[in-house]
Order: C-alpha cells, then structure tokens, then sequence
C-alpha cells in the first residue's frame, strides 16, 4: 500500500528485455537500504526490488505489466517517480494507492499559472464514473485531485512542490502516463453494480 506522496525519485540504468518480460535496473537517491523483496512504487506500478551491492535496484516486470503500463517505454537515463511501501503508523498525506495501474492516459495540455500549473489528461472513458470532481487518482504514482472532469479528460491542478519534486514538472503535452482510480471507489462501484440498471446496447 502507498499514499501518492513522492519523495525520492529514480534514474533507469537499463531495461533488459527477457523472454517473458523486463527486468529493470534502478539508481535512487534514497539513501535509506533496501530490503530484498522490498516493494516499491515505480511511476505508480508496484514492483519487487532486488538490491545490488553496488546501490542499484533490481526489478523484474511481467509481461502483463509492461502491457498495461507505460514501463516498458522506459529508457536508460530517464527520471522515475519513487515511493516505498507504507509502514504502519506513517501518515496518509496522499490517498490509498495500491500499485495497481488501471489504465494509461495521455498529457493532452499545460497551462501554467505563475509557479502552479493545470495539467490536463485523458482516460479510457469506461472509467467515467470512477473520475470525479475532487475525487482522487493517482498519476504516475502522484496523488492528485480531479478537477473539471468531463466524459474522457479530466484536470488536476499542480503545486510548485509537486512540479519541482516529481516528472510531472517536466511532463510534456503527449506523455504516456500511468493511471490508478481511486480505491474506494472502485469498490464502491462494484458493490453497487448489480443493483444499478443495465445499459441498453441501442
């Protein structure tokens, strides 16, 4: 479990294609050690990490995964966002992540506003009605809050702190990024869902 608050960031040393999936080699700035089999959050994807002696991290991506995520567009000497698995008696300053991308969507604008910016993306619209305004999701591991969504875009508004310690402050309009709804709501939506009326296909 994680909560969408980035403190460290990351820069990919290699990605190595295997016959069933990646396996990715990681250098962060956490000076903290790593424990092996630790989970991590990689751009929002949790992901089991091997270290090495020399300080690097190992992590091996499934098929699956690289499918479902924008990991496997990832290149030596790109920046990645980080997050460690959440202790029990830290605090929630975020929202509950879990790791578990949902979908991808697309940076289709910026507006910057002095030292805060708009970024606005797209999503898959079969996730409209977990996309809610002041409702939470998490981008590329960053927990953000919706703003103006609409049936296929929604915005979110972007501190100088996030901009300055996360990618999004270096994002660019047509950058791929990883989705994650929000938790609770997408329970909530399967709890209700036998009760609701089904969809006419006409």
């Amino acid at each position: 479990m994680f909560t969408g608050i980035i403190h460290h960031s990351g820069t990919i040393e290699e990605l190595q294609p295997l016959d069933r999936g990646a396996r990715l080699r990681i250098r962060t700035g956490d000076d903290d050690s790593f424990q092996r089999g630790e989970s991590l959050a990689v751009n929002g994807v949790c992901l089991t990490v091997l270290p090495e002696p020399d300080g690097s991290l190992l992590t091996d991506v499934s098929n699956e995964t690289l499918a479902r995520t924008t990991l496997g567009r990832l290149a030596a000497g790109d920046r990645v966002n980080l997050e460690r698995a959440l202790s029990l008696g830290d605090r929630l300053g975020g929202h509950m992540v879990q790791g578990h991308v949902d979908a991808t969507g697309t940076l289709i604008s910026i507006v910057e506003e002095g030292d805060f910016a708009v970024h606005r993306w797209s999503y898959p619209p079969e996730y409209a009605e977990l996309v809610v305004s002041k409702g939470s999701i998490a981008i590329d591991g960053v927990s953000l809050t919706i703003v103006e969504p609409d049936s296929s875009t929604f915005g979110a508004a972007l501190i100088p702190e996030t901009l300055r310690r996360t990618t999004l402050g270096t994002a660019r309009v047509g950058d791929r990024v990883n989705l994650e709804f929000d938790m609770v709501a997408k329970y909530i939506r399967g709890l209700v869902a036998p009760y609701l009326p089904v969809k006419s296909l006409t």
